[in-house]
């Protein structure tokens, strides 16, 4: 019986000491690093150890009575049919634990849920499957990819090792910058499949749901690099859609904002700019790699009975007016989703061209970005 006294109270001793050392654990919470996931990880540990605690003394009680009140030992239950007292305690002492986390739960949440006074808000659209976001008021719109890096690697037969890919598949082409010590809301939805928004150290997630728009914020004090996932299954790439959030300074993060405007208003010279076949066939394969892979597969052959071959494809090698509508506006009741907010006029250009002259396909004629300009 001491030894199992002792072994019960060197659990516990364990058990405490652990912890301290909980957070390095992906069983745990992580801190975060807004005062929202700080406060999330507070009222994670505060309701944890409450039941811990209630944990210790139930099964506590249990033991003892099974070790101390056995049949083996003469021991005779008591014959009682009811007790006014015993429940009044055991209604009264779990309302009152009910309570005690109640409140400080309900703070956090009211407090999760302010979105008001933003100091700039970010419109984010989930896609299958890339983010899409836009910064409300600022004329900046951009999509956010896997990295070419991890969307190579990630093949089949590509022969690459992961592990030598910096941050693999948690990476992508254009990160989400916010400036630090700013309140930034965000209007999340979707634009075809249910998605969610996820990035742990803000100490929340948030579903992005087609036709209906969520709220949410984060302000994040000192600069950094947060990474997070798609948190909602939604399709079969599912798996590739991270998520980076970029902190800077606020001179810094003005500074991305001019450049980003810039690179706008350079974008719109180049689509009435005439580009040549071999210009748009590498432009094309790039963006075919990002965008048409996962269904059409690296050599264009597709998934039989499942995604179409683009080699020999009676669309990609047929009148090139259809081909170019098919992807702009995609096809009602498959898995061909519309390009035309996705892509700017110069990448549809490209795309359309690379398919209609690579992946064993050699129809020989281009799309130049002004004329996908005239069918927008």
């Amino acid at each position: 019986m001491i030894k199992l006294k002792q072994l019960f109270a060197g659990g516990l001793v364990l058990t405490f000491m652990s912890s301290v050392a909980q957070a390095e654990y992906g069983l745990n919470l992580p801190l975060g690093v807004t005062e929202t996931s700080k406060q999330v990880y507070d009222l994670h540990m505060l309701i944890l150890w409450i039941c811990v605690v209630i944990g210790v003394i139930v099964f506590g009680a249990m033991i003892y009575s099974m070790i101390y009140h056995r049949k083996s030992r003469g021991a005779v239950a008591s014959q009682f049919h009811e007790s006014m007292a015993a429940e009044i305690i055991w209604t009264v002492i779990p309302f009152v634990i009910l309570i005690v986390m109640a409140v400080p739960a309900t703070k956090v949440l009211v407090e999760m849920h302010d979105t008001s006074e933003a100091d700039m808000k970010i419109k984010v659209t989930g896609y299958q499957w890339k983010w899409r976001y836009e910064y409300i008021g600022e004329g900046v719109d951009f999509f956010s990819t896997l990295d070419a890096a991890s969307n190579e690697a990630r093949k089949l037969g590509s022969d690459i090792d992961p592990s030598t890919v910096e941050n693999y598949l948690l990476n992508v082409d254009n990160p989400l910058v916010i400036p630090a010590g700013k309140k930034v809301g965000f209007l999340l939805t979707a634009s075809d499949v249910i998605h969610s928004w996820w990035v742990p150290d803000f100490g929340w997630k948030k579903d992005a749901i087609p036709g209906f728009v969520n709220e949410a914020w984060v302000k994040v004090d000192e600069p950094g690099v947060y990474r997070g996932q798609c948190a909602e299954l939604c399709g079969r790439d599912h798996g590739f859609m991270p998520i980076v959030v970029e902190v800077k300074s606020q001179a810094d993060y003005e500074t991305w904002l001019a450049e980003q405007k810039t690179g706008a208003a350079v974008a719109q010279v180049e689509v009435i700019k005439e580009l040549d076949s071999a210009e748009l066939n590498s432009k094309g394969k790039d963006i075919y790699n990002a965008n048409c892979v996962a269904c059409h597969q690296q050599n264009g052959q597709g998934v039989p009975g499942v995604f179409p071959a683009i080699t020999g494809s009676t669309i990609a090698t047929g009148d090139i007016n259809q081909h170019i509508d098919m992807i702009m506006n995609g096809k009602a009741g498959t898995a061909m989703a519309a390009f035309k907010e996705q892509l700017n006029d110069v990448e549809l250009a490209a795309v359309v061209t690379y398919q209609r002259n690579s992946l064993g396909n050699n129809v020989g004629d281009v799309v130049q970005p002004t004329a996908i300009a005239a069918l927008r």
